[in-house]
């Protein structure tokens, strides 16, 4: 799907929200939330082509694969993360997205331990200690 149809899909969404929003709140809050779900799905069917030229650059440059998995993962949790604060502020709570961004940066921060790991071993063996 290309960028005009996403747009549309969101537009559309938005216009049909706001009207249910005047008489059925949780009506309003699901159908963003399907709208969402549905442009995921079109975006990540157009992420293939990119994430084998990632794998393909990765293998070329001579770096473990395992890099690119932080990435993706961490590109992962990034966009899920914010589709999922977005949609709980969308049903008025707030606090409880901040809560999933905190989440989501944690998460992050975990999982890209080994490569921090990897820069002190690099610049420990650069520095001769």
């Amino acid at each position: 799907m290309n960028v005009v149809g996403i747009a549309a899909i969101a537009v559309l969404a938005a216009v049909i929200a706001a009207m249910l929003r005047r008489y059925h709140q949780e009506y309003a809050v699901f159908l963003s939330i399907a709208a969402g779900v549905v442009i995921l799905f079109a975006v990540f069917s157009g992420v293939a082509p990119a994430v084998s030229r990632i794998g393909t650059l990765l293998s070329s440059s001579g770096l473990s694969a395992d890099y690119a998995v932080i990435l993706l993962k961490t590109l992962g949790i990034c966009f899920l993360a914010q589709f999922a604060s977005d949609a709980c502020r969308d049903a008025g709570e707030s606090a409880l997205a901040s809560n999933v961004e905190l989440a989501g940066k944690i998460a992050v921060v975990v999982l890209s331990l080994p490569l921090f790991e990897k820069i002190v071993q690099t610049a420990a063996q650069l520095t001769g200690g």
